[in-house]
């Protein structure tokens, strides 16, 4: 009666669970009581509650995101004439549908004056990356620009590679596309004839729209963002403008 009171009985399934050796748990091998489990906590029913495997991926997973560098989101069309008023630069914009070819944008012609221009968003085999401004009508001989930029042959930009760089999709490449360009890794170059214009018209980064600006304010604007210009002669003559059109471009 003045005994000790025995302990309850163990529930089946924690007895069970409780058999190491039936649940091929290993013994203590450095001679600890029978039974005694030096290896990691063990749940009652002896599965460890260490997870190596598991745990090492998602430490590698949780390293790469921390360690991943988040691009920062591209400049808006707002943000653009933020920044074009900041360096002093005078422009207009006109809304319309969105344009996806020159052929589409040649009807703007007579409504916005200036030169319109078609955008060459390129690549040579060295990975050297070129974005090239001509006229629209311009004729541009792919196979023997390269030999004039002095680079290896050229082949166009993927959309990815545009949207990283320039921060625009395809149909909206635009010299205005620069202020994404943070690396500076591409190469600007403008036609001579598209100079020969006083205005110039470029999409500000959607095609839903264009921006009229001055031939001296686009070098201007494209030297602030750490792109000075080639101006070289990449196109044939049928961009450049009459010597009677060099003054009727202006507003």
């Amino acid at each position: 009666m003045g005994g000790r009171r025995a302990a309850p009985p163990m529930p089946n399934a924690a007895r069970d669970c409780n058999n190491a050796t039936d649940l091929g748990v290993s013994r203590n091998a450095t001679g600890g009581p029978a039974g005694t489990w030096t290896g990691p906590p063990v749940t009652p029913c002896g599965r460890s509650l260490y997870l190596p495997g598991f745990l090492k991926k998602l430490i590698q997973f949780v390293t790469i995101v921390r360690n991943r560098k988040v691009p920062p989101m591209p400049a808006t069309p707002e943000d653009l004439f933020t920044y074009l008023h900041r360096l002093g630069i005078a422009h207009t914009t006109v809304t319309h549908a969105p344009l996806f070819t020159v052929e589409q944008s040649r009807a703007l012609r007579g409504t916005i004056p200036g030169a319109h221009t078609k955008n060459l968003f390129l690549k040579d085999k060295k990975d050297t990356v070129f974005l090239v401004v001509a006229p629209e009508d311009a004729q541009v001989d792919l196979k023997t620009l390269h030999h004039r930029l002095g680079a290896s042959r050229f082949s166009f930009g993927s959309a990815a590679l545009l949207e990283e760089l320039l921060g625009v999709t395809p149909g909206a490449v635009t010299a205005f596309g620069a202020i994404n360009d943070k690396s500076g890794r591409v190469n600007v170059v403008i036609d001579a004839g598209l100079m020969q214009h006083t205005i110039i018209n470029c999409h500000p980064l959607v095609n839903s729209m264009t921006t009229s600006i001055g031939r001296d304010d686009l070098v201007k604007f494209l030297e602030a963002t750490g792109h000075v210009p080639r101006i070289e002669r990449v196109a044939d003559a049928a961009g450049a403008a009459p010597a009677d059109r060099l003054q009727s471009d202006a507003p």
